[in-house]
């Protein structure tokens, strides 16, 4: 099995290249640059009044990098009609070495105690590069998706990258655009915060801060500091609908 090198990783996105494999078993992986790109605007996102009540009504339990190895597993089942994933035991490696360093990241929905949906990407300066998602329950994604969106707009990220569109996507924002337009969007998010490790959490310029809505919301009587690499904050769905039709 390839073991993929997670500064060649991080160095690879921040060209706008990433990696995928042709099955869960593939020993190797391709690399990727698509001609068009879809993207999701953060102000565009567009919330149906169905996923709205879904969302006050707090219809999952959502949280963020309390499974993640868990999620990217969710997201490389083969399941009825897609019986191929593109996710194999390289990726699978690199992407929790990379939330280990804090650059990959998961959201969670939960019924009860069951991960039953959610979505895990990369954060690199203000851009987050979305890899995967899954439901298990109706709307799950998109929930998890809404979540994200919030997240990034508390967080100061400047782009959501969603790779390849899909009408699921494009009912809820996302865009297709030219590879051009993509590297101009690219190195605006990146802008000062890729050097020799492409890291904008090493040197604190530019970077998108992925934990920002946990402290926006924080209770005032908490005296404790909020964690940092694990989250479970108490954001009710309200805050993410006012947070999602917010424009800046």
């Amino acid at each position: 099995m390839e073991m993929l090198d997670p500064q060649i990783v991080l160095g690879a996105y921040a060209v706008g290249v990433f990696p995928m494999a042709d099955d869960r078993e593939a020993g190797s992986v391709y690399w990727v640059e698509p001609r068009t790109r879809a993207i999701l605007p953060l102000d565009a996102f567009h919330l149906s009044r169905s996923l709205r009540r879904t969302i006050v009504r707090d219809r999952f339990r959502v949280t963020a990098d309390t499974a993640f190895v868990p999620m990217i597993r969710l997201c490389a089942e083969s399941v009825a009609g897609r019986p191929e994933t593109w996710i194999n035991g390289g990726i699978e490696r690199v992407f929790t070495t990379l939330h280990r360093l804090g650059f990959a990241h998961s959201i969670e929905c939960w019924d009860g105690d069951e991960l039953v949906g959610g979505l895990y990407g990369l954060a690199l300066g203000r851009a987050f590069f979305g890899e995967s998602m899954v439901s298990r329950r109706t709307d799950a994604s998109k929930v998890a998706l809404a979540w994200l969106v919030a997240r990034l707009k508390a967080g100061g990220f400047a782009l959501l990258d969603c790779q390849f569109q899909t009408a699921h996507l494009a009912s809820l924002g996302a865009v297709e655009i030219d590879r051009s337009a993509y590297c101009a969007l690219l190195a605006g998010a990146l802008d000062g915060a890729t050097g020799s490790s492409a890291s904008g959490a090493e040197s604190g310029l530019a970077a998108g801060d992925f934990f920002a809505l946990d402290r926006l919301f924080a209770s005032p009587a908490a005296t404790d500091p909020a964690p940092t690499d694990v989250v479970s904050g108490p954001v009710a769905g309200q805050d993410i609908v006012q947070l999602l039709v917010q424009t800046s």
